[in-house]
């Protein structure tokens, strides 16, 4: 359990949130099956900018191939004056001529995400585009054309809209995205059916409710392939200022959250096999007000230091923790019921999944009667996969050893 320092206020929203999950689990019929059967589809994400760090550069040949059935490349943007789809940089543009080297694998599809967090910065030339696209049909017929041009250019077999948030006024949104965004994915579902073969379409869907609401979820369920389900950045440094959460130390995943944001699919009546849960291979971290205090719920004054690689304020890759557990010699705490591990030195407080709380994730996945697992990112697992392989083997496919170059291996 985690432990109790929190404010009156913060208390009083945990309470409010326990008893409407209390009210959800009794109004929802929750999908159930067994933990032992596997998943169909294990989905990774690849960061194009991941090739240009200054240390851990993953290049997508290093991705571990033959342990997914679906890569999503991020990301692609367009362009808010013609709604061209278009690589974000020169690097994209040179990575994409690899994509036709995963046919080695026929088990593998390859996506291309569009979107992200940063296109929808509201200080940002992009801010409002998924807006403007959905809201006018000429803006759709021009993006179509375009978007299915890019895909057969670079072989991509689907397309994943990472929309970050429709109707969300403090992201670009607008009221009428609610009602815009089904439609406009109905048409680009009968674009792609135009297409050969590059039909794959999904939406990544975010676990907070503040931004989940603004979906009409029953009315993308017909058209949409599957959804990806986050299930991290629940918490970070934006909580500072909310009158709800405060600036309180609260691990970015966590197991009772998730179930929330799932019970709001079940009441929505979302298919459970289209569902996938996204899984993430990096930690989020604050520095603690003090060091006397640091379990959960103690107050925080900003994000814990940046790391060699992550170089973002508060956030540290996997490969970062494993590093800093060795080099400081110190063990995480484990969370059972929110399924996280929290490690913590001087006054460094870092939530983060390993290859025990992913497995723990999985099941709880299978148990749900879920689509599949997505790992965000792929680029921030060890030189060796270790994790990509663990989920792999929770998930219950059989890897087969499948080279960039060459024939696969038998």
């Amino acid at each position: 359990m985690f432990p109790s320092r929190i404010s009156p206020t913060v208390l009083l929203f945990c309470v409010s949130v326990l008893l409407l999950n209390s009210n959800a689990q009794a109004q929802v019929k929750r999908p159930s099956c067994t933990k032992t059967g596997g998943l169909s589809k294990i989905v990774g994400y690849y960061e194009g900018w991941s090739s240009q760090r200054p240390c851990r550069e993953d290049k997508l040949q290093d991705v571990p191939i033959g342990v997914y059935t679906h890569i999503n490349i991020a990301y692609a943007t367009i362009d808010p004056q013609t709604f061209e789809v278009l690589p974000p940089t020169r690097g994209d543009a040179d990575l994409y001529p690899m994509i036709g080297q995963s046919r080695w694998d026929p088990d593998l599809a390859m996506f291309i995400s569009i979107g992200g967090w940063t296109f929808n910065q509201p200080s940002g030339p992009t801010a409002t585009t998924f807006s403007d696209l959905v809201a006018s049909e000429e803006n759709q017929r021009a993006f179509f054309k375009s978007l299915t041009s890019f895909m057969s250019t670079y072989g991509f077999d689907g397309v994943d809209l990472d929309w970050s948030y429709p109707g969300a006024k403090n992201r670009g949104g607008r009221p009428a995205d609610y009602h815009n965004f089904p439609i406009f994915i109905r048409r680009l579902k009968e674009a792609l059916r135009g297409t050969t073969g590059r039909q794959g379409l999904s939406v990544t869907l975010p676990a907070s409710s503040r931004y989940l609401q603004h979906y009409d979820l029953k009315a993308l369920n017909n058209d949409v392939e599957w959804f990806n389900l986050k299930s991290f950045d629940l918490h970070g440094t934006w909580d500072k200022g909310d009158q709800w959460t405060e600036a309180r130390m609260a691990a970015h995943t966590n197991l009772t959250e998730i179930q929330g944001a799932l019970d709001h699919l079940w009441r929505n009546n979302i298919y459970p096999y289209k569902v996938v849960l996204e899984l993430t291979l990096y930690g989020r971290g604050y520095i603690a007000t003090s060091p006397s205090c640091m379990e959960p719920g103690c107050p925080f004054e900003s994000g814990s230091l940046c790391g060699n690689c992550s170089l973002e304020i508060g956030v540290l890759h996997n490969t970062e923790i494993d590093t800093l557990l060795i080099e400081k010699n110190i063990e995480p705490n484990f969370y059972e019921d929110a399924a996280v591990k929290v490690v913590t030195w001087d006054d460094q407080w870092i939530a983060y999944d390993d290859v025990e709380t992913l497995g723990i994730k999985v099941d709880f996945a299978k148990g749900q009667c879920l689509g599949g697992v997505m790992v965000s990112a792929m680029t921030h697992d060890d030189w060796n996969g270790t994790c990509s392989y663990a989920l792999d083997k929770a998930v219950g496919r059989i890897i087969r050893s499948v080279h960039w170059a060459g024939t696969p291996d038998v």
